[in-house]
């Protein structure tokens, strides 16, 4: 008999021999079974194959319950079994203990199970208010234990925010707003991903306002664009009167994030300061913008009606205000 004995795993059509005496991993990624064999030789009169201390096979009689191991052969020259459907409770050394005239001899394999990682628990997506706390989390198995790490799926992102199961943003920003993604590695298999998206709450920003000159007879548009999660509603006032769809020669156009109040036919009525007001649940903001005359357009060019229109508009906006109380 050789006294090392030996173990095979088959995936794909490949054979690896796994000779005794030292650890080797098994992956559950690969076909689910290992086969383990002892050679032998004429001189041997009794074989048997052992679990730690738990007889599997004595000779052809199976002594373990397992329907799962097998007895493949046992030949004057091997003596092999076959586990089915490996798991991680199967790790540990197996050893072939046969019986010469001699003596009896023994050789052994230990069993390691790799498993890929697997995420098994991750936060659901979550709307939050800025300036507020989030904790995030992200758990995962493996053998070996797997590495977890997040990482802001974002173009100003750099690298990544937690080496952790666990990601913590104190008083999140809308900056931080967007998709996190979470990694499960421990190089069985490639890395295990999901995401999370984070949708980050604030109220309205007006980022433009502008007015335009129309001469009398002519189309106009009063254009107003806000920033805001949820996304904001626009109102548009003239003085104190708010303006209402429908409204003849007038029309409101309101899409996410932009308002335009549009004039079909300009009249001298029509000019005049006009107010636009953005809100959500979070809190409102407006902006006054101007439709002026031909006459002012030479003005607004060289840069000296603007700066005088921001005084008289202030008496606006502050009855604007209390009207709302």
């Amino acid at each position: 008999m050789d006294e090392l004995g030996a173990a095979t795993r088959e995936f794909g059509g490949h054979r690896e021999m796994l000779r005794g005496a030292r650890h080797q991993p098994f992956s559950q990624n690969w076909p689910p079974w290992l086969r383990t064999w002892c050679t032998i030789d004429n001189r041997v009169t009794r074989v048997a194959w052992l679990n730690r201390s738990t007889i599997l096979y004595a000779g052809n009689d199976k002594w373990c319950l397992d329907p799962r191991v097998v007895l493949l052969s046992n030949t004057q020259t091997q003596y092999s079994i076959e586990i089915q459907n490996v798991d991680v409770y199967d790790e540990g050394p197996y050893t072939c203990s046969v019986q010469t005239d001699n003596h009896p001899k023994t050789s052994r394999v230990h069993l390691i199970v790799q498993v890929s990682p697997k995420i098994v628990e991750i936060s659901s997506d979550i709307s939050i208010n800025e300036g507020n706390n989030i904790s995030l989390t992200c758990i995962a198995t493996g053998r070996p234990e797997p590495t977890v790490t997040w990482r802001h799926i974002s173009p100003k992102a750099v690298g990544f925010v937690s080496e952790d199961e666990y990601l913590e943003i104190q008083g999140i920003t809308r900056e931080q707003s967007g998709d996190y993604e979470c990694s499960a590695s421990n190089d069985v298999a490639a890395p295990v991903v999901r995401r999370v998206k984070v949708t980050v709450n604030y109220p309205p920003y007006i980022s433009e306002a502008k007015g335009t000159g129309v001469p009398v007879g002519q189309k106009g548009t009063l254009q107003c664009e806000a920033s805001a999660v949820p996304s904001a509603e626009f109102h548009w006032y003239k003085d104190d009167k708010r303006l209402v769809e429908g409204k003849k020669g007038v029309k409101v156009e309101n899409r996410p994030f932009l308002s335009k109040l549009i004039f079909f036919n300009v009249s001298e009525h029509d000019y005049g300061n006009y107010t636009c007001v953005a809100s959500n649940k979070l809190g409102h903001t407006n902006a006054s913008i101007t439709l002026f005359g031909p006459g002012a357009v030479s003005e607004v060019n060289n840069g000296t009606s603007r700066r005088a229109g921001c005084i008289w508009l202030l008496p606006l906006l502050v009855l604007h205000q209390l009207l709302k109380f």
